[in-house]
């Protein structure tokens, strides 16, 4: 092997390890899972319409701030009022449709969450099917000390922090309550999109 050859073969080698060390640290873990900002939600194969929202990531992270979110033939929807909001009291709406398994909540939780709106970016809704058998979990909304959760689930015990993004705290899921992107217009909260995939369901938008 030449001395040029032999030179990138090391550096090339050189370079994989630094990559495989940084993805192995827990901080950077996320970096190397989670390195886009802009990210697609699509509701079904046709796209109706589109529209970007600023979409606030969680507080205290390595990807907090603002991010866009594209939302594509999801329905506008209005569910609340700013004005008529109460910290820790929930407002239970369905979204995207009327059908079984679009019940969902919001909640104006008095501290900033990911994916929050309003003014202290505090304002947040998630579906209210547990992610691992479906089970209920609307009412279970609990406010303790700095924490903001949704459960226990009645089933297995399932919880979701709802401060960030609704990642499971404990129990046996493994996946994230879906999360309602929301937008303001005026003193008007309307449901605009779905992050994550609603319990039951193939496809967050069914057909007619």
């Amino acid at each position: 092997m030449s001395e040029l050859n032999k030179l990138k073969t090391e550096i090339k080698e050189s370079v994989i390890h630094e990559q495989k060390d940084e993805c192995e640290t827990a901080e950077s873990h996320n970096s190397c899972m989670m390195n886009r900002r802009e990210f697609m939600l699509f509701g079904s194969a046709a796209i109706v319409s589109a529209s970007t929202i600023s979409l606030s990531l969680l507080p205290g992270g390595a990807h907090a701030g603002e991010a866009k979110a594209q939302v594509a033939g999801y329905p506008r929807l209005k569910i609340a009022k700013l004005s008529e909001l109460k910290d820790n009291k929930v407002v239970d709406f369905q979204y995207p449709d009327k059908k079984k398994g679009s019940q969902c909540t919001l909640v104006k939780m008095g501290v900033e969450a990911g994916g929050g709106i309003g003014d202290k970016k505090d304002i947040v809704a998630f579906s209210t099917l547990c992610t691992h058998q479906g089970g209920p979990l609307m009412g279970t909304y609990q406010a303790t000390d700095e924490h903001r959760t949704l459960g226990p689930c009645p089933l297995h015990l399932s919880l979701y922090d709802l401060r960030r993004h609704g990642i499971v705290a404990s129990g046996q899921a493994y996946q994230s309550i879906p999360q309602v992107l929301l937008e303001v217009d005026g003193d008007d909260i309307y449901a605009v999109g779905m992050m994550g995939l609603l319990f039951g369901r193939h496809k967050n938008l069914l057909d007619a």
